[in-house]
């Protein structure tokens, strides 16, 4: 019962993760599912939906298609889908369903193929992990289906990876971070084109702003020689505000890991804190975290235990410690987390 949830919802799954790299892409998005995780996605992953539209489709799996292994009718559906719309490639992204009757998504690529000539991908989600998984294999998959060859460099050009609504809480974190840079930034997956990511090749470096993108970014390093680095241009200034009156002995940043460790740097630079711990309830980075939370009963001992005296983290947790708790708490909304956008 380790994993069971008693204050917190569901956590991002794979399968948003992928959504959100590929949302503004011009894409057909095809979730192989029976429509629950779709409407998922639309309704609580991916913040989007409420100022653009994005081609997304549900496979409808109906029981009896999924149990016997009818993959020429949803082959069908996927075709006459692309067909229908002016879409430039189609992303056939997995879900429990496919992952429990193990669907060959390459021959269903093949299947595909024979009947469309837009480049394919398919991103084998399971909905049994987070989204950062599902992002960082959309990022890598749109690399070697639409960037195949190595171009001149640019100078002054700067890919970024890892940006998406659910790392950054935020419709406008593209803009900020393109500001801060004050450069050619191609931001893929936020404000950024398709064309950019077929001349994912041209940038001087990539830089990688959160942990979905640190395996995108190490294959275009062996692929094309662009060097990357991990740094986050910017912070909520809503946290950096509540951060002016504060002195701390002992804090926890809880985000995802290169958020943590780009707070924690500022902390300690700022001489706000003395010592500062970094914990997250995704992918732990060696070097980075402190702590790996698996579960809620993990995070309630941390706290417990921690003698923390200010925690900086999504304001939805603190109702899981309320009762053994008396840190100083500063918001620090995480989209995939709580749901909650830094607009609201």
């Amino acid at each position: 019962m380790k994993s069971l949830l008693k204050y917190l919802s569901p956590f991002a799954p794979d399968m948003a993760g992928a959504v959100s790299v590929l949302f503004e892409l011009e894409g057909l998005i095809a979730i192989c599912d029976a429509g629950g995780c779709t409407g998922n996605i639309c309704g609580f992953d991916e913040p989007r939906w409420f100022t653009r539209k994005s081609a997304l489709f549900s496979a409808g799996l109906r029981d009896m298609d999924a149990i016997m292994g009818r993959d020429h009718l949803l082959a069908d559906k996927l075709i006459a889908a692309a067909q229908s719309s002016q879409c430039k490639f189609m992303a056939m992204i997995g879900s429990p369903v496919p992952a429990v009757i193990g669907t060959d998504f390459n021959a269903l690529k093949r299947m595909c193929a024979k009947s469309l000539d837009i480049p394919l991908m398919a991103i084998e989600c399971s909905g049994t992990l987070y989204y950062e998984s599902g992002a960082s294999q959309a990022y890598c998959e749109l690399i070697k289906s639409l960037a195949p060859e190595a171009l001149p460099v640019k100078p002054g050009a700067v890919g970024v990876l890892g940006v998406t609504p659910l790392d950054f809480s935020s419709l406008t974190a593209a803009d900020e971070i393109a500001a801060q840079l004050n450069c050619d930034a191609r931001i893929y997956g936020m404000n950024t084109p398709l064309a950019a990511v077929r001349a994912a090749a041209e940038v001087e470096k990539n830089i990688v702003v959160a942990p979905s993108g640190l395996k995108c970014a190490k294959l275009l390093e062996r692929k094309f020689g662009t060097p990357w680095e991990i740094r986050v241009p910017i912070l909520p200034a809503s946290v950096l505000n509540s951060l002016r009156t504060v002195r701390s002995r002992k804090c926890l940043i809880v985000h995802q890991a290169f958020a943590t460790a780009e707070l924690k740097k500022y902390l300690l630079a700022e001489q706000i804190a003395d010592e500062v711990s970094c914990g997250s309830f995704f992918n732990k980075c060696s070097n980075i975290s402190d702590f790996k939370f698996e579960s809620e009963s993990d995070f309630y001992d941390c706290i417990e235990q921690g003698g923390f005296d200010l925690v900086i983290a999504d304001k939805v947790l603190q109702r899981m410690v309320q009762k053994v708790c008396r840190a100083q708490w500063i918001d620090f909304p995480h989209f995939a987390v709580s749901g909650r956008l830094l607009e609201e």
